[in-house]
């Protein structure tokens, strides 16, 4: 891998952990839901326009579109509204990876080595230590909504693996035509629409502006830009040279949202998330002989965060 190429990947990384502020602005203008609805709505309305849909069957774009993006989202977003703090959100998330694993022993039949076994093991171990925690500090239905979003993602992944698209651009982009329709509903019932008509009509405050920017910034630089360097990454480099550089998001998320936001880990988030991206790493790392169907299998994992 070239010295520019770890340059970017160290700089999507980066795009990816500021996306978490991003979302955190974005709240502070719209309810959590209709946030999400409005991320992908912006997306979807060109894609449906100008990209042609990809050739896949029907069923795992649904599957990958309410996993990865309706289910995740609408998780995250409500857990992060409600109160987990920005950079713990960026990495409780990262959960996905040992759930993406877990799922594909069952439902792909994918064979578990044991140093992915391991990872997991640690991975869990970080995550319950977090948990844990927060429940100490009355704070656990947060972590816990995180947590599902994780194991949503993983389940847009197993459904992403399951497609096997040609083109994984072409295929990340129309998947965000699923979510908007269902976060719509679903913000209806949960915030009405006196809330989202709230959250349109004082956008030209100082608060919505804020909030604008940030959901400008998730679509533009945090799906589009990120995800788009990191395919071509991707089909540059071997995916298990690129893949572990996804683990400085949480460290890029927790630091920017320390100095931004005055976000303060305490000692024991911090060395539970050492264990979390340790394990993460140990579980990722490629094996001496990869198939080209197992690297396209991890691109769709990991090109869509």
């Amino acid at each position: 891998m070239v010295a520019r190429d770890r340059l970017l990947a160290v700089f999507v990384a980066v795009i990816w952990g500021c996306n978490f502020l991003g979302i955190h602005y974005m709240l502070g203008q719209f309810p959590p839901v209709f946030a999400g609805a409005l991320r992908y709505l912006l997306v979807a309305i060109p894609t449906i326009l100008f990209i042609p849909r990809p050739k896949v069957r029907l069923r795992w774009l649904i599957g990958y579109g309410l996993g990865f993006g309706t289910g995740q989202y609408a998780l995250l977003f409500i857990a992060m509204n409600i109160g987990v703090g920005t950079g713990l959100a960026s990495l409780v998330v990262q959960a996905s990876a040992p759930f993406t694993v877990l799922l594909g022993t069952f439902f792909l039949r994918e064979r578990l080595s044991p140093r992915q076994l391991s990872g997991i093991v640690l991975a869990v171990g970080g995550l319950a230590l977090i948990t844990w925690h927060q429940a100490e500090h009355a704070a656990l239905l947060p972590v816990v909504l995180v947590l599902l979003a994780a194991l949503s993602w993983a389940i847009g992944n197993i459904c992403a693996r399951k497609a096997e698209p040609d083109n994984a651009v072409r295929f990340m982009l129309w998947m965000s035509v699923v979510p908007p329709i269902p976060m719509l509903v679903l913000s209806l019932l949960l915030e009405g629409p006196g809330a989202q008509w709230r959250s349109l009509t004082t956008l030209g405050t100082s608060t919505g502006l804020i909030g604008l920017g940030g959901l400008v910034y998730v679509v533009l630089l945090g799906t589009l830009a990120g995800s788009g360097i990191w395919t071509v990454l991707m089909r540059r480099n071997p995916a298990g040279v690129v893949a572990p550089f996804s683990l400085l998001v949480p460290v890029a998320g927790m630091t920017m949202s320390f100095l931004l936001l005055n976000e303060r880990p305490q000692l024991t988030e911090i060395l539970a998330g050492l264990v979390i991206v340790a394990g993460v790493l140990l579980g990722s790392l490629p094996r001496r002989q990869r198939s080209t169907g197992a690297a396209s299998d991890e691109e769709l994992a990991v090109s869509s965060s």
